[in-house]
C-alpha cells in the first residue's frame, strides 16, 4: 500500500528486501562430485575391461607367451613375423577385405532404401519401423543357428531347398561345398538381415532432419521429384550420416566372428575371419597368446588405417563451411 506524506502526496511503498539465497546443499551443490559419481563406475569398467587388456595384449605381442599371460622371454617382433608368414591370418585379411568391399556398400544401400520407404509412408510408419528394426535385437549366435539349421539346411527340409524344389531345382549343400558362392550367400543374407534395420534407423533420423524448405525451393526451380531431388538434395544432406554408417560397417566387417564361428566353425579351411584365426592361435592347441596378441595389434592397425582413409575420403569431421 502507498503512504501519504505531510504534503498529501502519495508515495510508492518501499520495496521489499530481497531474501538472501540459501546455499545449495546435498548432491546438487557439487557438480564435480556429481560428474564423478555418474561417470566413475563407467570409467572404472572401461579401464579394467578395455584399456588394460589392450595395453597387456600389446605387451604380450613382444614375448613368447605360450600357455601363460605373464611371460618373461622377450622375442621382439618374432610373433608378428610368425603370424604374418606361418599362418592363415594374411589370407583371412585379404578375404575379408573383399568381404568388406561387398557387404559395406550393400548394407548401406539396403539401409538407405528401407529408410526412404519408411520415411515416405503416411500410415503404419511405426509398425514398419519396428519390424525392420527387430532383427537387430536378435543375437548373432541365435540367428546363425536359424540360418544354418532351418533356412539353409542342406537337406530337403530346409526352407531354401523347399522353395527351390517348387521350381524343380535339386537340393543344394549350402555349407558342405567349399566352393563359392553358396556359403557366402548364407553369411551375407544373415548379416544383411541383422544389420540393415539398425542403420535404417540412423538414416531415418537424418531424413527427418532435412528441412522441407529445400524440397519446396527445388520444386519451384523446376526440379523433378525422384532421382533428381534425391541426388542433389537428399544424398548431400545425408553425407555425415553416410560417413558414420560406412565407418561402423567397416569396423563390423573386420570384427566378424559370431555368425562365421557358428555357421562354418574353426575346422573349415575356407572363409575364416581374422578373429577366427586369432582365436585358433590364442586358444587352440598351442595357446600362443603372443602370436594372437600380435595378430590383434595388426588387425587393430589395419582397421584404423582403413577407417581413417575412408573418413578422409568422405570428409568425416569436416565442418559445414568447408563443403
Amino acid at each position: 500500500m502507498s503512504t501519504t506524506t505531510k504534503l498529501g502526496v502519495a508515495q510508492p511503498p518501499a520495496p521489499a528486501k530481497a531474501s538472501k539465497a540459501r546455499p545449495r546443499r546435498g548432491l546438487g551443490a557439487n557438480n564435480t562430485l556429481n560428474f564423478w559419481l555418474f561417470t566413475g563406475p563407467f570409467l572404472i569398467g572401461l579401464t579394467i575391461f578395455v584399456f588394460v587388456p589392450i595395453i597387456w595384449s600389446f605387451y604380450l605381442s613382444f614375448f613368447d607367451a605360450r600357455y601363460t599371460v605373464t611371460p618373461s622371454n622377450f622375442i621382439g617382433f618374432g610373433n608378428y613375423k610368425q603370424i604374418l608368414t606361418n599362418s592363415n591370418f594374411p589370407d583371412s585379411l585379404l578375404t575379408f577385405t573383399v568381404f568388406a568391399a561387398f557387404i559395406v556398400p550393400t548394407t548401406w544401400a539396403l539401409s538407405l532404401g528401407l529408410a526412404l520407404l519408411v520415411h515416405r509412408l503416411r500410415f503404419m510408419r511405426a509398425f514398419f519401423r519396428s519390424v525392420f528394426f527387430l532383427p537387430t535385437a536378435v543375437s548373432y549366435v541365435a540367428a546363425a543357428l536359424v540360418w544354418k539349421m532351418s533356412i539353409f539346411s542342406g537337406v530337403r527340409f530346409g526352407m531354401a531347398n523347399t522353395v527351390l524344389g517348387w521350381f524343380g531345382i535339386d537340393n543344394i549343400a549350402w555349407l558342405a561345398d567349399p566352393s563359392p558362392p553358396w556359403y557366402w550367400l548364407v553369411i551375407l543374407t544373415l548379416r544383411l538381415w541383422i544389420q540393415s534395420g539398425f542403420y535404417m534407423i540412423l538414416f531415418l533420423a537424418a531424413l527427418q532432419n532435412i528441412p522441407s524448405e529445400l524440397y519446396e525451393a527445388a520444386a519451384i526451380d523446376g526440379a523433378k521429384p525422384g532421382w533428381q531431388t534425391f541426388r542433389h538434395i537428399t544424398l548431400p544432406q545425408l553425407r555425415a550420416t553416410s560417413t558414420a554408417v560406412i565407418l561402423l560397417l567397416l569396423i563390423a566387417a573386420y570384427q566378424a566372428f559370431d555368425e562365421f564361428f557358428n555357421i562354418i566353425s574353426t575346422k573349415a579351411t575356407w572363409a575364416q575371419t581374422p578373429l577366427m584365426e586369432l582365436y585358433k592361435a590364442a586358444l587352440g592347441t598351442n595357446q600362443d597368446y603372443g602370436a594372437g596378441s600380435a595378430g590383434a595389434v595388426i588387425l587393430s592397425i589395419l582397421i584404423c588405417i582403413v577407417t581413417l582413409f575412408q573418413g578422409k575420403l568422405m570428409g568425416f569431421g569436416r565442418g559445414e563451411d568447408s563443403q
